[in-house]
């Protein structure tokens, strides 16, 4: 039987989302921004996020996984699904619910600067440096964390536990 220890209450999720949705809002005033979530773990988040960006922009959903099962990344990364909107010249926000290894975030920042993005920058819910393997600039994080395996509010185990309005540490 797993076992979820607290780690970050709903609270303090939303307290830290709205802080930075402003930061967004006052950092692209008069930018083109295009608000870029990355599927699936991203959409929590991101709903919650765009509704604190006063600003106008567009949402677009880009796919990538590099997880099969388990508790760590399998290296190899898949997109599965790539961007609808034009991105040429537009300033892009990638949305990530957590920035782990840096593997697949790595890729998914190569794929859109391939795509003539004026510039590309990073939020995301959780930068956690355990097991970081490539150096990435996050631009936006809610919060840091050293380690844990973390589920909830969009995070998951094995396509469970995104529907938890907090985020705990999954013990197995």
């Amino acid at each position: 039987m797993p076992e979820f220890i607290p780690m970050i209450s709903e609270k303090e999720i939303q307290e830290q989302v709205k802080r930075v949705g402003q930061e967004i809002s006052t950092d692209y005033k008069d930018k083109d921004l295009v608000i870029m979530g990355i599927l699936k773990g991203s959409f929590i988040f991101l709903a919650d996020l765009i509704r604190e960006i006063s600003i106008d922009h567009e949402i677009d959903m880009m796919g990538a996984s590099s997880y099969k099962g388990g508790t760590s990344s399998s290296g190899q990364i898949v997109f599965t699904k790539q961007p609808d909107l034009e991105l040429k010249g537009r300033d892009v926000l990638l949305v990530e619910d957590i920035v782990d290894t840096g593997r697949t975030l790595r890729k998914i920042i190569e794929f859109t600067e391939l795509l003539n993005a004026r510039s590309v920058k990073i939020c995301t819910l959780i930068d956690k440096y355990e097991r970081r393997e490539v150096k990435i600039d996050v631009d936006y994080a809610c919060f840091s964390l050293e380690k844990g395996f973390i589920v909830g509010y969009g995070l998951d185990y094995e396509e469970k536990y995104r529907n938890l309005p907090a985020i705990y540490d999954l013990k197995l």
